[in-house]
């Protein structure tokens, strides 16, 4: 009987399932990883990424654009690398008949 009495006082965020794979927690900001309140306002971004503010959810924005930047330079740089490399192959291809 005791049991049934301690299900009965669950609440649904009691309930929730933690640390599920791809699932980010709601019980601390992604960022500076401060609790979040049950009472208080949660930012999200990302779909699931929860922040307990607007200042650490915008840092967060800014820190993957600065990354995804990085990211297409790199790419950049490693389309022209290879093109280079396949220019310069090709010339090696290129036989001199005497």
């Amino acid at each position: 009987m005791a049991a049934s009495q301690a299900c009965s006082s669950i609440f649904f965020f009691d309930a929730e399932r933690l640390g599920e794979a791809g699932m980010p927690a709601l019980d601390a900001c992604a960022l500076c990883t401060k609790p979040l309140a049950r009472d208080s306002d949660i930012f999200m971004y990302t779909g699931n990424t929860p922040f307990c503010s607007e200042e650490c959810r915008d840092e967060q924005m800014q820190l993957d654009a600065v990354r995804a930047g990085k990211a297409a330079r790199r790419l950049r740089q490693y389309a022209s690398g290879t093109e280079a490399r396949l220019g310069h192959q090709e010339y090696r291809k290129v036989s001199v008949v005497s």
